[in-house]
C-alpha cells in the first residue's frame, strides 16, 4: 500500500511540475521566442528542481544529509527521463505531425513512470 501512497504523491508532486513546465516552456517558446526543443528543456529544468525539493520532503519524506549527491542522482534520473520526453516529443510532432503541447502532454504521461521508478530505486533508496 505504501508504494501506491507514495504514486499518488508523486503524481501530485508532478502535477504541479507539469505546471511548471508548461509555464516556462510556454514562456519560453511563444513570448520569448525560443526554439521549441530548448524551451521543452528549459521547462524541464526549472519542474526537475521544483519537483526534487517537493519529492525529498514529501513524497520520500528523505533524510538523507548529502543533498547534492542526491539532487545529482534526481537529476541524472530526471535527464534520461527528458531525452525520453524529447524523443517521444519529437516523433509526434516532426513525424506525427501533431500539436506540440498535446505530444508534450502524452510525453510526460510516459516519461512519469520512468521517473517514479527510477528515483525510488536510485535517487531516494
Amino acid at each position: 500500500m505504501d508504494l501506491f501512497y507514495k504514486l499518488f504523491k508523486f503524481g501530485a508532486v508532478g502535477m504541479a511540475g507539469m505546471a511548471v513546465d508548461y509555464t516556462i516552456t510556454f514562456l519560453c517558446k511563444e513570448v520569448l521566442k525560443i526554439q521549441k526543443y530548448m524551451a521543452n528543456a528549459l521547462g524541464f529544468a526549472v519542474a526537475a528542481s521544483f519537483n526534487y525539493y517537493l519529492n525529498r520532503i514529501w513524497t520520500f519524506n528523505s533524510q538523507n544529509q548529502a543533498v547534492l549527491g542526491e539532487y545529482s542522482s534526481f537529476i541524472l534520473v530526471s535527464l534520461i527521463g527528458l531525452a525520453i520526453n524529447t524523443s517521444i516529443l519529437w516523433i509526434f510532432t516532426s513525424k506525427l505531425k501533431w500539436n506540440f503541447y498535446l505530444a508534450k502532454l502524452i510525453a510526460i504521461g510516459i516519461t512519469v513512470f520512468w521517473n517514479f521508478f527510477g528515483n525510488m530505486m536510485f535517487t531516494f533508496e
